[in-house]
């Protein structure tokens, strides 16, 4: 034990993705860097283990990778030579409505352009050209997403590649619901679907402003580079990621749950634990946790701007989380045989039944028929489960509350498996074994998945880019000097991608050539200044 405070160049508070991208970063640019992790284990909502029955691997948050895999930032860290590798399904998505017919997204555009044709015969070639359209600003729509807001560089990309004109047609789709949108592009049912479905991945309905560029940008990247997994789960994006830190000398501490930011004259000078213990931070810190935490609770009220407090009051949480993971004797029996060979299934709803389901959860009701996101891992990568069965998970928005009771939980998972029996019948024969994760088993197992929202707050458009998490802090720094905001709750939100550990990391990075104060010190100051007095 030491007989003092430990320090580090950064001391980094906790280890999900976006701590250990940033803590990476920083590695790389030769700071001595410590990561303080409340639970026993890196990775927050990246993480894999055998759960309903041995031998079979879930996935126990996220699965799906399209951001990931596309990032430039993760691209970046180079992650295959620590270990990580990608696979695909066969199909990346299937969206089945209740009638039993699917639209199917393909890796292969002719494949995608054939399913939605069934649905209407000029659907296929409208699919190539949203696809064309898209990739005409992948790169920089990439890279605006990835980098911190004021996105300039991605930004002037985009207006060179698309003119003015070109310009505020994207940027009406960036507000556009994800039901005109799909009304714009298609004349039938699966096109719009497809983009629907991936717009709930949100906590956004199909009429909500913003619900179409979320649609849009998950649905083009299925179609342009899948929604891969890594082989052996997502465990091994963490274990890549832990495994470059260490490398550079980077270490991570366990059990080690920070209660309090320490701060003195307005600067950050290091984090205490809940045992008493102080790590001193020589250059900055970094929080990989939800905006309320780190404001409210790390460094607290009386050390911030009374607006932003006030501010505070106003953030918005996205939807609970309902996640359950079954162990099937073999594969699921669908009744359409089109949907076997997708990795995601979308699954409970057609479009007038997502408008329903989102109706509900705004009211603050339980969906009487749930929409479900499915993921059949044993078809995207057969390890996960014994050959010839499958390792199925299931997850459901519910209300945002905290208090769930169990008997709740319990009824809607019977709701989830009576949509999941119509759907393949037999389905409840094959179950080996389950496992349920409601919202505060979400919240237990990851801290930042308060109450089981996932997303570190709402996609709703009023908490997006500067007005995320709150109106003034569209950027990883703090009023506090040296403290930085590196989780999902910071611009630009959601998704393993790594994004706002980056932000944050370039950030503290550029703080850091100013030592003297120095006019990025004193620009920020003067923005938080002029935002909050």
């Amino acid at each position: 034990m030491p007989t003092g405070p430990e320090r580090a160049d950064a001391v980094v508070v906790g280890a999900g993705h976006n701590g250990l991208v940033a803590a990476n970063l920083l590695a790389d640019a030769g700071w001595d860097v410590l990561v303080l992790e409340a639970t026993g284990a890196p990775g927050g909502a990246v993480r894999s283990a055998e759960v309903t029955v041995p031998g079979y691997l879930s996935d126990l948050y996220s699965s799906f990778y399209p951001l990931g895999y596309a990032s430039p930032v993760l691209a970046g860290l180079d992650l295959d030579r620590h270990g990580l590798r990608w696979t695909h399904a066969p199909d990346v998505l299937a969206h089945l409505l209740p009638d039993g017919r699917a639209a199917v997204l393909n890796r292969d555009l002719d494949a995608t352009a054939a399913s939605l044709a069934v649905f209407a015969p000029a659907d296929g070639e409208r699919w190539r050209h949203a696809y064309a359209d898209w990739l005409d600003v992948a790169g920089p729509m990439l890279a605006t997403i990835t980098t911190p807001y004021p996105p300039v560089r991605g930004g002037v990309a985009l207006l060179r590649r698309l003119r003015v004109g070109g310009s505020l047609r994207l940027a009406r789709r960036l507000v556009v619901p994800v039901r005109k949108l799909g009304a714009e592009l298609f004349d039938g049912e699966g096109g719009t679907l497809l983009l629907a479905g991936c717009a709930l991945h949100t906590d956004l309905s199909p009429e909500e402003a913003g619900s179409g560029v979320y649609g849009w940008l998950l649905a083009m990247l299925g179609q342009q580079v899948g929604w891969p997994v890594p082989v052996g789960g997502a465990q091994r994006i963490t274990d890549a990621l832990v495994d470059r830190l260490t490398a550079r000398g980077g270490r991570i501490v366990h059990d080690a749950r920070v209660d309090r930011v320490l701060t003195a004259r307005g600067r950050a000078m290091g984090v205490r634990t809940v045992d008493g213990r102080a790590w001193r931070a020589r250059r900055a810190v970094l929080a990989d946790v939800p905006a309320p935490a780190l404001y409210l609770d790390l460094v607290g009220a009386a050390a911030l701007p009374p607006r932003l407090v006030q501010d505070l009051a106003h953030f918005r949480w996205d939807g609970s989380t309902l996640k359950v993971d079954w162990a099937l004797s073999g594969p699921v029996p669908w009744t359409n045989p089109a949907v076997a060979g997708a990795g995601t299934v979308h699954l409970g709803a057609d479009l007038d039944g997502l408008t329903t389901y989102s109706a509900e959860l705004a009211r603050g009701q339980v969906p009487r028929d749930p929409f479900l996101l499915v993921g059949q891992m044993s078809v995207a990568d057969p390890s996960h489960s014994p050959p010839g069965t499958e390792s199925l998970w299931a997850y459901t928005h519910l209300p945002f509350r905290r208090d769930w009771r169990a008997e709740d939980v319990a009824a809607h998972v019977a709701r989830m498996e009576d949509v999941l029996e119509a759907a393949a019948p037999g389905f409840r024969a094959r179950i080996l074994g389950r496992h349920v994760a409601g919202p505060a088993d979400l919240e237990r197992g990851d801290p930042s998945l308060v109450g089981g929202a996932l997303g570190g707050g709402t996609a709703a458009a009023y908490q997006q880019l500067f007005l995320r998490p709150i109106p003034g802090l569209g950027r990883a720094d703090t009023p506090v000097d040296r403290l930085y905001l590196a989780s999902a709750s910071a611009h630009p939100g959601g998704g393993v991608h790594g994004a706002p550990g980056a932000n944050a990391a370039r950030a503290a990075l550029a703080r850091d050539r100013a030592l003297t104060g120095g006019l990025y010190a004193g620009v920020i100051g003067a923005a938080h200044r002029a935002v909050y007095r």
